[in-house]
């Protein structure tokens, strides 16, 4: 009983502490403009541009060179000898690991009762333009990344801003927007690829095992599982990203695959169904009036969860992509196009079309609840609702996949936080212990603190980086159409049937690439 107690004060103490920064910060990202009859977030607009702007500027690469993408990831261009840690599968699955978890379960079931269905529509459009940033991005993450002399590497945001804006006279600007960024994306390591997954996969836990009466609904129970989940993290954190890679290249396609099979299995046995979610989705999409204030409404809320899902923009994913092994950049840039791809128009449509069309009680009860003013209360469990709806045994399944998409998650967060972390604080073995210490500690805090709490604090953090990261991106941009020209001009070589000793020995011979400089890239 004195264990309960404790836990419970913690619990409170730990709330009480965090919901008024939560709303601070909150109130400051999330500054709204009056439009219409509601209100639209600055930051949305600042993402939504910047996937308009880039798709443009690259001729909607996207669509384009999404075939030479699919070809990079199977390994058609590798180079054994090209310095990096992980394959390009590897590096993609990494980051997806990083992406592809609670986001897309939970998330989208907040969208959809925030929202209405109609959020589902603008999820997929803001997936869609998500690539054409995670493209550039990513490609600066390899372009200026540092590989150190024990075969590791560092990449980021926080080194493509310093490098990259000093080589454009920038250096003073550079610096401030790298520190942002890391600062940023340090935070939201803690609050969104940490504390939210564990919050979530505790959520589905608890559903599966009882309910309220569930041992791990005690605040005693969820500790133990806070303790167990660290105690897991630290194991894999101390096996640094060659580790991360091996475990995510192999948990994330398998329950990936699982997960999307269950949705279409809910969708397919509900196919009369499937017309009317889709009219609602498209209507709910467009509505000048409806649940959220109607379009804009379900604009806001579709592109808040698809940017939480996906994080194109943030700078997250180049830290996981900057360890591939490749030469030449744009490659990763291209093969990271996949990533939203994946994450946002598959994944999340999916969960979002099961639970439109399975429309159970519990979701239609929070959909009312929200609308009368109050808080989402559960994420998770809606989407757990609607699988069981169709297949009764599968919250158990989804009780799995929840932890493992969850664990993915943190596991690839601890190494987006460990690099952002080294760069404020050093790259040492002291520096870096403390940090593996710290984060395992926080791991436990998630089992014990509110959702709302934990979205809002998640959020404001994962958009504070976007403000820091694509100010560079624009900045930086030219760089990137050099590297893709470099990139389509060796694919062409390669695919005309030259090896890469031709090929770099031309390079090195003279021009390459479209802006007459060396094709080779650091």
């Amino acid at each position: 009983m004195a264990n309960e107690t404790w836990t419970t004060r913690l619990d409170e103490s730990i709330t009480e502490f965090v919901d008024p920064i939560a709303s601070t910060i909150s109130e400051i990202v999330f500054y709204t403009i009056p439009l219409g009859d509601t209100e639209f977030p600055w930051i949305v607009g600042w993402l939504v541009v910047a996937g308009l702007v880039f798709t443009g500027y690259f001729g909607f690469a996207q669509v384009r060179h999404l075939p030479k993408a699919l070809k990079l990831v199977r390994g058609k261009y590798d180079q054994k000898d090209a310095p990096g840690e992980v394959n390009h599968f590897q590096a993609l699955t990494s980051a997806v690991s990083g992406t592809v978890g609670l986001g897309n379960i939970a998330g989208v079931a907040i969208a959809v009762t925030i929202g209405g269905p109609g959020a589902t529509f603008w999820m997929i459009v803001c997936g869609l333009l998500g690539m054409a940033t995670k493209f550039v991005e990513c490609t600066l993450g390899v372009k200026y990344r540092e590989v150190h002399a024990d075969g590791t590497v560092s990449g980021g945001p926080m080194h493509y801003l310093r490098k990259g804006m000093a080589e454009r006279g920038l250096g003073g600007l550079g610096k401030v927007l790298a520190i942002g960024s890391a600062v940023a994306l340090l935070f939201f390591t803690f609050f969104g690829g940490n504390l939210f997954q564990v919050n979530q996969s505790l959520e589905q836990l608890q559903s599966v095992t009882g309910g309220e009466d569930s041992l791990f609904s005690s605040s005693g129970g969820a500790l133990f599982f806070g303790i167990l989940i660290a105690a897991l993290v630290a194991l894999v954190l101390i096996g640094g990203m060659r580790s991360i890679g091996a475990v995510t290249s192999r948990l994330v396609p398998a329950m990936a695959i699982v997960y999307v099979i269950a949705c279409l299995f809910v969708i397919l046995t509900n196919v009369t169904a499937v017309p009317d979610a889709v009219s609602d989705i498209i209507v709910g999409a467009f509505a000048p009036e409806g649940v959220a204030g109607g379009l804009i409404g379900a604009l806001i809320v579709g592109f808040q969860r698809a940017a939480f899902s996906n994080e194109a923009g943030i700078g997250s994913a180049p830290i996981a992509h900057s360890a591939v092994k490749t030469k030449r950049p744009a490659t990763e840039g291209l093969v990271a196009m996949i990533e939203p791809f994946i994450d946002t128009v598959v994944v999340c449509t999916m969960t979002a079309l099961t639970i439109v069309i399975a429309r159970t009680p519990s979701w239609e009860a929070a959909r009312e609840a929200n609308a009368n003013g109050e808080p989402i209360a559960s994420g998770v469990s809606l989407t757990s609702d609607a699988f069981e709806s169709a297949i009764s045994w599968f919250p158990y399944i989804l009780a799995v996949a929840v932890l493992l998409f969850a664990f993915s998650t943190i596991i690839t967060w601890s190494y987006y936080g460990m690099k952002a972390w080294t760069y404020l604080f050093g790259r040492t073995r002291t520096s870096e212990n403390v940090y593996k210490v710290l984060f395992s500690l926080i791991v436990i805090t998630g089992a014990l603190m509110s959702l709302s709490s934990l979205v809002s604090l998640a959020d404001s953090f994962l958009f504070l980086a976007a403000v820091f990261n694509i100010i560079g991106l624009y900045l930086l941009a030219p760089v990137v159409r050099r590297e893709l020209g470099r990139v389509l001009d060796y694919v062409r070589r390669r695919d005309a049937g030259e090896s890469d000793e031709q090929i770099e020995a031309s390079e090195a011979a003279g021009p390459g690439g479209a802006d007459g400089t060396p094709t080779l890239a650091k």
